[in-house]
């Protein structure tokens, strides 16, 4: 099948018909980056819109504990086909008119291996509503993006996107082998279940599940929701070819991402060596092979540094359906970004003085991660130094067995004493950031501490900023699509 030809897919009880491969895919930006309003946007210019699925169930809360101003949420809660799980939600986090100025946000379930009704509920539930809010008003069509380095949220979170209707699963940042599988159950209403990675005490690994029973959850009236289609976010040819080879864990296609795309990057094959600047370098085995990628023979779409119109048609030269940008609409009106934030980085970017650098230390993930350099921020050295570590969000945690059998979770971002106390060396917390806390004050939701305490933003930006070029200076999410199509 041609990679312009429509598709039909398994929907409970019969089959849809959707259209083909979109020319663009709106690159989905965590924490709260690519919200529904930015997505909704994109889809309705007719491409594919991506909301980010990471850590919706904190940015529902924190939002509803500012009051929800403009009711979007509360419309999607009442839409939700369960209403009294909805209705448990907003008794326990909705605030009329908003807490007071300095009062800390409650805080939400962490993540974990042991089941927990109350999590589940809000992570399905916020899913929804941002898929709900993105999908509304139009026939558009609507993606959701996950870590595969947050596999503990992924069922529910998933699950959640599939009752509002999502189009498009998108998972990176790891090996997503087990999606398909995934999708397939929950599409079929039963239980399903991910593997999760625990470090043993000797430092081997050891397979554990996270599991998410649709009917035990949300009762046995509920139909199976559709199957969305699924696209791997890999890095190269190898691990796309890898995916394929078995149905068992082939996506319906692929998005190829180059070093400069923002966010999280995969790591330069073979030994680490770092430039003048401290960025990782990477060389010819770090590039995706196109002529490897179409004989695989699934539509894939490259990424990063193919924002403009030429890359749109250098990337369909290669062979590829389109292309995924992010950073033209990270910076658009519609972004989720605290909008004093996106105008001055804009500005910088404009400018030519915004420098965005691949950072090998900062994330906990131990991916290399990009940072905009922006005064204020988290990447100023001395807003780094004074902010106080901890770890009170826990996204990016990761599970761990103890000395006496019971599973605990680590953080290399967490106090440094008690990251050591867990096993680990002292140099692999050595400058490592936040990202939990810091994307989610990078959109307006920053943690205020008891002791008055403001957690600082963090922004992250891909490293190729040309895309500027022919648009305008305060520019929407319709004006990159028209950009990016040539009208």
């Amino acid at each position: 099948m041609s990679t312009a030809e429509s598709i039909s897919e398994p929907l409970a009880g019969g089959h849809r018909h959707l259209p083909g491969p979109p020319a663009l895919i709106q690159g989905g930006m965590g924490v709260g980056v690519s919200g529904w309003r930015l997505a909704r946007a994109v889809a309705r210019a007719g491409q594919l819109g991506v909301v980010s699925g990471t850590a919706l169930d904190a940015t529902l809360a924190r939002r509803l504990q500012l009051g929800d101003p403009d009711g979007r949420l509360r419309h999607a809660l009442a839409h939700f086909p369960v209403p009294e799980v909805a209705e448990r939600i907003l008794r326990r986090y909705y605030v009329a008119g908003g807490t007071a100025p300095g009062v800390p946000y409650r805080p939400v379930p962490r993540l974990g291996l042991r089941p927990n009704r109350a999590r589940d509920e809000l992570t399905v539930v916020a899913n929804f509503a941002e898929v709900f809010l993105a999908k509304e008003g139009h026939d558009g069509l609507v993606g959701v993006n996950y870590l595969e380095k947050i596999q503990l949220a992924t069922p529910a979170a998933a699950y959640g996107a599939m009752l509002a209707g999502v189009d498009y699963v998108l998972v990176g940042a790891g090996i997503p082998a087990e999606i398909p599988r995934l999708l397939d159950d929950l599409a079929a209403g039963r239980a399903a279940e991910l593997t999760v990675t625990v470090a043993g005490g000797d430092d081997s690994a050891q397979g554990h599940q996270v599991r998410l029973d649709p009917v035990a959850l949300l009762g046995p009236e509920l139909p199976p929701p559709p199957r969305p289609r699924f696209l791997a976010i890999v890095s190269s040819h190898i691990l796309a070819a890898y995916l394929a080879r078995s149905p068992a864990t082939r996506p319906d296609g692929f998005v190829v991402e180059s070093p400069v795309a923002g966010g999280h990057s995969a790591p330069p094959r073979g030994r680490l060596q770092l430039d003048d600047a401290g960025d990782p370098v990477y060389g010819p085995r770090d590039e995706a092979d196109t002529a490897k990628l179409t004989a695989i023979g699934l539509p894939f779409w490259l990424a990063g540094g193919y924002g403009t119109p030429g890359g749109l048609a250098r990337a369909r030269a290669a062979g590829a359906a389109g292309i995924q940008v992010g950073s033209a609409f990270a910076l658009c009106r519609e972004s989720g970004l605290d909008g004093e934030l996106r105008e001055r980085m804009l500005r910088r970017a404009r400018a030519g003085t915004l420098r965005v650098r691949n950072d090998p230390r900062a994330s906990p993930t131990g991916f290399p991660f990009k940072i905009a350099d922006v005064p204020g921020t988290i990447s100023d050295p001395a807003v780094y130094a004074a902010r106080p570590r901890l770890c009170d969000v826990g996204y990016l945690r990761t599970p761990f067995v103890k000395p006496d059998g019971a599973i605990g979770y680590r953080c290399p971002a967490e106090p440094v004493d008690t990251f050591v106390r867990k096993g680990r060396p002292e140099e692999e917390a050595a400058e490592r950031h936040c990202l939990c806390n810091g994307l989610l004050s990078a959109i307006g939701l920053g943690q205020t501490r008891p002791d008055g305490y403001q957690e600082p933003p963090l922004l992250t930006l891909g490293q190729d900023t040309g895309f500027l070029a022919g648009l305008p200076d305060d520019h929407s999410a319709a004006d990159v699509v028209a950009h990016l199509l040539g009208g």
